[in-house]
């Protein structure tokens, strides 16, 4: 199928029918918030795919593979799929396989993987991993079986180093525990861009208008965003970048138990926008989600926030001007 993220990038869930194969350079990651050390290994498969005449593609998996075998010790995810693909497509990928990680997935040898999926399935005549790389039933694969068995099939493997930032090496667990810490600079040096979450516009409850600050609401479709709480942003997508307070959480004063959703309250904006893409930009963190006993304590959390971040956005735009 064509991606709605654009028309130059083709998103198949698993590997393409026979009819749709095309001999590929091929990374494979998780590529959870395509970091600079992802877009590094990307360039490499997107220069190889120019030198061989190949089709430059990347496979990822869903959900995450320790969702699957760890559901409750999981880590908490940078991005969501859509994010994901954009964040491949912007670094040169035309190809995204996007494997269901199951119990049948998990329980495929690292040669099989290699010869029915990679290579039969996919195409794949050219492979970059990390050099951390593990694969198959038991993460029996690894960068060692590549080199062994890959050439024989005429597939050549490459191998990226670690990539460092300060001595420390730049990966979606930095990313991680910067988004965790609410280290936006931190996770913006990491990511090469500051972060952000993207999706479509979803009707809510509408606790926010009948209180005075509407939200345009956006679901996360994962059980645990690494981001959380009360941020700052700049919403992109309905014309010029528009400002406005955020809240990543569970809304603890609302119920108990609920699900995780991303509410933006956009400062002088009225118009009704359900079904629009919008991309959500984050600025600076206010602080952490609070369960308040009344919803005249939540409304005046709300505008003290609303407040700050007003200010802290002006503050921004005239430093950026």
């Amino acid at each position: 199928m064509t991606s709605p993220c654009s028309p130059s990038i083709r998103i198949f869930r698993g590997p393409p029918p026979a009819a749709a194969r095309a001999p590929c350079a091929l990374a494979i990651g998780n590529f959870d918030g395509v970091h600079r050390g992802h877009r590094a290994l990307l360039a490499r498969v997107a220069q190889a795919a120019r030198e061989l005449g190949l089709v430059p593609a990347a496979m990822t998996f869903e959900p995450h593979p320790r969702e699957f075998f760890q559901p409750d010790a999981a880590p908490a995810r940078v991005a969501n799929l859509r994010d994901k693909i954009v964040g491949l497509r912007s670094a040169g990928i035309e190809r995204v396989f996007v494997l269901h990680f199951n119990a049948r997935l998990a329980q495929l040898p690292a040669e099989r993987f290699l010869d029915e999926v990679l290579i039969d399935g996919c195409a794949m005549r050219w492979l970059i991993v990390g050099d951390d790389f593990r694969f198959g039933a038991r993460r029996a694969g690894d960068i060692a079986l590549l080199r062994a068995r890959a050439p024989q099939r005429g597939v050549a493997v490459h191998a990226l180093d670690t990539i460092l930032q300060d001595g420390e090496r730049i990966s979606s667990s930095a990313v991680r525990a910067a988004l965790i810490a609410g280290d936006l600079k931190r996770a913006q040096d990491l990511l090469g861009h500051r972060y952000h979450i993207s999706g479509r516009v979803l009707h809510g409850a509408k606790l926010g208008r009948r209180i005075g600050y509407p939200t345009l609401n956006l679901r996360i479709p994962h059980k645990r965003p690494a981001a959380s709480g009360i941020y700052a942003v700049l919403v992109h997508g309905l014309g010029a970048p528009r400002p406005g307070v955020a809240s990543i959480g569970l809304r603890p004063t609302i119920e108990a138990g609920g699900r995780w959703l991303l509410e933006v309250h956009l400062f002088d904006f009225a118009q009704e926008i359900y079904g629009h893409l919008v991309r959500v930009e984050f600025l600076q963190k206010l602080r952490d989600e609070a369960k308040f006993d009344t919803v005249a304590e939540l409304t005046a959390a709300i505008e003290d926030d609303a407040t700050r971040a007003r200010a802290i956005i002006g503050e921004w735009m005239m430093t950026s001007a």
